[in-house]
């Protein structure tokens, strides 16, 4: 079992210019060791024959291949629009603006 002590937090603290309380302290140096206890049985449950990962699953590539298709002209794109001005939507005003 690793231990981080209530000094080293208090040292970590001054070099980080961090003011703690002394409940601060003890409560970081608690929660600092049960961190370094967790990272220390992953490090025992890894094998060398596991190969290392990014992902807990395996990860293809989910884009489809960029071709280029005909898309909508602007007539097509605005033929049921509500109203059109010089091949643009035209929308009510929202914000009070001058046009």
């Amino acid at each position: 079992m690793t231990s981080i002590s209530r000094g080293d937090v208090a040292h970590l603290a001054r070099l980080s210019r961090l003011e703690l309380s002394d409940s601060e302290l003890e409560s970081f140096a608690r929660q600092l060791t049960d961190i370094l206890d967790h990272v220390q049985a992953v490090s025992e449950v890894a094998a060398d024959d596991v190969p290392a990962m990014s992902h807990p699953t395996a990860i293809s590539n989910v884009y489809r291949a960029d071709v280029v298709t005909p898309g909508l002209t602007p007539d097509q794109a605005l033929d049921q629009a509500p109203a059109a001005d010089q091949q643009r939507f035209e929308v009510p005003q929202i914000l009070g603006e001058e046009a």
